[in-house]
C-alpha cells in the first residue's frame, strides 16, 4: 500500500485554474478506479479553492500508473490538454500526504487560517467516497485521522477559538465597504442552497439581519428557507430584489451566471450601492460587475488578501501537532503492512508444519512420541520466526516495507495481496461525524 495526492491549490495555482481543473471533479474517482488494478481507492476533495486526489497504489512501482490515470481522467472531463494538467497539480507520497491533509483539515492551509468549514469537507469526502464505493481501508484511515487532528487543533490552539471563516472574513469586507456596519436594516440576497449558504445565512441571523432572501436556480429555495428562515425567490422576483439588494452574497456555483448588462439592467435609477460578494469557485456574477458604478466585487481572491494574519505562537502550536500526528499515523501505516506480512509468514510456516504433523500422526498415530516430536517443531518454528519478525520492525522503521514483502514473495512464494481484500476492508463500518455547516 502507498498513499500518494494530487494537489492543486490556491498557494500553487489561481483560483479560474482551479475551476477548471475541477469540472467533473466527483467522476474522477470511480473513473481512476476503472482504469485497472494502478489504483485500489480513491478520494475527492474539491473545495472552493482547491482540488485534491487522493489515491491509494498497491506498491511503489505503481505510484507513476496512478497519478497517469488521475491526470488523464482529469484531462478528459475538463477538456483541458494532459500536460498543462500536471504541471498544475503537485503530487505527494508518504508522510507527505498525510502531513499536507491533516493541515489541509486543520486549516493551515486555507486563505482564512484556521478555518472552520474545511473539517466538515474533509469529513463529507470521505462519506462520499464511502457511498460510491470507491474508498479503501487505508484511505478511511487517512481521513478519519484527518478529522481527529483538525478537532485536535481546534481544541488544543488559540486557532479554534478565533471562529474565522471565508464566509465570515467576506461578510466583514462588506460591512467595511458599506454605509453603516450595521446589518439589522440591510436587504441581503444569497445564491444557492449549499454549504456556503447555509453558513452565510447563520452568520447573517447572527447579525441581527431579518432581510435576507435566497435564489437558487435548482428550485431549492423554498425548502432551505423554510428551516433556515428567510424568503425563497422565483426567477420572476429576482430582478425586483437586486434591485432593492444592499449585498447579494453568491455561492451556488451555477451555471447560470448574472451578467453585468443584467445588473446594470435592474439597478438603473437606484440610488444605493451595492456590494457582491461572489464566493463561487466558477463565479456566480460576471467579475465584470465589479467596473459598474455603485458596485462593488468582493471574490475569494479579496477573501484570501484581506485574511487576518493568525499568531505565531498558535500557528507553530498548530502546524506541531498536524506534523507529529502525520508521523504517528505513518508509523502505524508501516507497522500495520509489517503485521500483515509477519502473519502472512507465520500462516505459512503453520501450514508446513501441520503437513508434516500430518506425516507424523500417520506414521505413529497419538503417542507419546508423536506429541514429543510435534513440541518440538514447534519450538523450532518459533525460534526460526524471530529472527524475520524482529527484522519486520527494523525495515518498518526504516521505510522499507517493500524489501521485506518482496523477499517473502522470493523466498516462499507469498503474496501479501489477495484478491478483493483491500476493497472489502474498506466497507467495514466506519464512524462518521455529523456534517459541519459552510464548505471551504
Amino acid at each position: 500500500m502507498v498513499l500518494l495526492s494530487l494537489v492543486a491549490t490556491h498557494s500553487d495555482v489561481d483560483l479560474e485554474t482551479v475551476a477548471r481543473l475541477s469540472v467533473g471533479a466527483d467522476q474522477v474517482a470511480s473513473a481512476v478506479l476503472a482504469d485497472g488494478p494502478a489504483v485500489s481507492g480513491a478520494v475527492t476533495l474539491a473545495t472552493c479553492n482547491r482540488l485534491e486526489i487522493y489515491c491509494d497504489a498497491a506498491t511503489t512501482d505503481d505510484v507513476e500508473a496512478a497519478r497517469s490515470a488521475v491526470i488523464t481522467r482529469i484531462s478528459g472531463l475538463s477538456g483541458l490538454p494532459e500536460s498543462w494538467v500536471s504541471s498544475a497539480f503537485t503530487t505527494r507520497t508518504g508522510e507527505d500526504v498525510a502531513r499536507h491533509l491533516f493541515a489541509v483539515g486543520a486549516g493551515l492551509d486555507s486563505a482564512v487560517v484556521g478555518e472552520r468549514e474545511i473539517a466538515g469537507q474533509v469529513r463529507r469526502a470521505l462519506i462520499e467516497s464511502q457511498a460510491n464505493g470507491t474508498t479503501s481501508g487505508p484511505l478511511v484511515r487517512l481521513f478519519q485521522e484527518a478529522s481527529r487532528t483538525a478537532k485536535d487543533v481546534g481544541a488544543q490552539t488559540a486557532l479554534g477559538s478565533q471562529g474565522r471563516s471565508i464566509v465570515s472574513v467576506a461578510l466583514e469586507l462588506a460591512a467595511d465597504l458599506s454605509l453603516t456596519r450595521d446589518f439589522t436594516d440591510k436587504s441581503v440576497v444569497v445564491f444557492g442552497t449549499g454549504a456556503y449558504a447555509g453558513a452565510t445565512m447563520a452568520l447573517l441571523k447572527e447579525k441581527g439581519c431579518t432581510g435576507i432572501s435566497v435564489f437558487s436556480s435548482s428550485g431549492r429555495a423554498e425548502a432551505f428557507v423554510s428551516t433556515r428562515g428567510g424568503v425563497a425567490l422565483t426567477p420572476e422576483d429576482l430582478p425586483a430584489a437586486l434591485a432593492t439588494a444592499d449585498i447579494v452574497v453568491g455561492c451556488s456555483g451555477s451555471d447560470n451566471r448574472v451578467e453585468a448588462d443584467d445588473v446594470e439592467r435592474v439597478r438603473a435609477g437606484v440610488d444605493k450601492p451595492l456590494i457582491i460578494v461572489d464566493l463561487a469557485l466558477s463565479h456566480d456574477f460576471d467579475p465584470a460587475v465589479g467596473s459598474l458604478a455603485d458596485v462593488e466585487l468582493i471574490t475569494l481572491e479579496s477573501v484570501r488578501l484581506a485574511a487576518p494574519s493568525e499568531q505565531a505562537a498558535a500557528l507553530s502550536q498548530a502546524s506541531t501537532l498536524v506534523a507529529d500526528a502525520a508521523r504517528t499515523f505513518q508509523e502505524r501505516q508501516d507497522s500495520r503492512a509489517m503485521d500483515t506480512a509477519i502473519v502472512a509468514l507465520r500462516k505459512h510456516t503453520q501450514q508446513v508444519l501441520e503437513s508434516e504433523m500430518q506425516k507424523v500422526r500417520a506414521q505413529h498415530g497419538c503417542t507419546a512420541a508423536a506429541e514429543e516430536v510435534e513440541f518440538a517443531l514447534r519450538r523450532m518454528v518459533r525460534q526460526l520466526l524471530h529472527v524475520p519478525t524482529v527484522r519486520a520492525r527494523e525495515l518498518a522503521a526504516e521505510g522499507r516495507q517493500q524489501d521485506y514483502a518482496a523477499a517473502l514473495e522470493a523466498l516462499y512464494g507469498i503474496d501479501l495481496e489477495t484478491p478483493g481484500e483491500r476493497r472489502d476492508e474498506a466497507t467495514c463500518p466506519v464512524r462518521q461525524d455529523p456534517p459541519a455547516t459552510g464548505t471551504a
